[in-house]
C-alpha cells in the first residue's frame, strides 16, 4: 500500500468499521487521462449496491476536507468481486491452502501466468504448488489424454505432479484469488 493509500485508510477505517464493513483494499491509480481512488468493502454476508452507496456517503465528507488527494479524482466503492486482488502480507496470510493466479515480469517454468496453491510467503517470495504435466504426458499429450478419459477420476495423479515453485515478491506483478467456477 503506498502512503496515500495508507493515510487514506487510517482515516476512513474506523467510520467503514462502524458500519458494520471491512475494508479489503484501497488503491489510487491512474487510468487513461483520469485518477481513481477505489475503496474495496467487504462483509460475511457480501456487499450489495446499497452498501457501496451508503459507505460512499460517509465517507465522501471527510475524504474531501482532509484532502488527501490534491488533484481531481473519481471515487468508487465496491465489493472486492469473486476473484480478489492480493496486494498485501494479510491477504496471503488469509489464501494460505487457496488456488491463486500469480503474474510475473520474467517466465517461471517458462510462463509468465501460473496457477497453483499458496502455500507460504515471507518477506522476500511467496511459495506456491502448482500441477505439472509427468514425462510421459510430455511426450505425448494425446496419449495422456486418452489415458486420462479412460482412467478414473482418482488416477489423474498418473497424467499431472505437483511441484513446488517460489517466486520472488520482485517479479511479481499482479496476484489474485482464483474462484472455483465447477461449484
Amino acid at each position: 500500500m503506498t502512503a496515500i493509500e495508507t493515510k487514506i485508510k487510517k482515516c476512513i477505517e474506523p467510520i467503514i468499521n462502524n458500519l458494520g464493513y471491512n475494508i479489503y483494499d484501497i488503491i489510487y491509480e491512474k487510468e487513461g487521462k483520469e485518477n481513481y481512488l477505489r475503496i474495496f468493502i467487504d462483509k460475511a454476508e457480501g456487499i450489495s449496491l446499497n452498501d457501496c452507496e451508503n459507505v460512499n456517503n460517509s465517507i465522501t465528507d471527510i475524504l474531501d476536507e482532509k484532502d488527501f488527494i490534491k488533484s481531481a479524482y473519481m471515487l468508487e466503492v465496491s465489493s472486492t468481486g469473486i476473484e480478489k486482488r492480493i496486494r498485501e502480507d494479510e491477504h496471503l496470510e488469509q489464501n494460505i491452502g487457496n488456488k491463486i493466479e500469480v503474474h510475473t515480469f520474467k517466465a517461471i517454468e517458462k510462463q509468465k501466468s501460473l496457477i497453483g496453491i499458496l502455500k507460504e510467503y515471507n518477506e522476500n517470495s511467496i511459495t506456491i504448488e502448482i500441477q505439472t504435466l509427468c514425462e510421459m504426458a510430455k511426450k505425448d499429450k494425446k496419449k495422456a489424454k486418452n489415458k486420462m478419459k479412460k482412467s478414473e477420476k482418482n488416477d489423474k495423479a498418473n497424467i499431472e505432479q505437483a511441484k513446488i515453485i517460489e517466486i520472488e515478491k520482485s517479479n511479481i506483478i499482479r496476484m489474485t484469488t482464483v474462484y472455483d467456477w465447477k461449484n
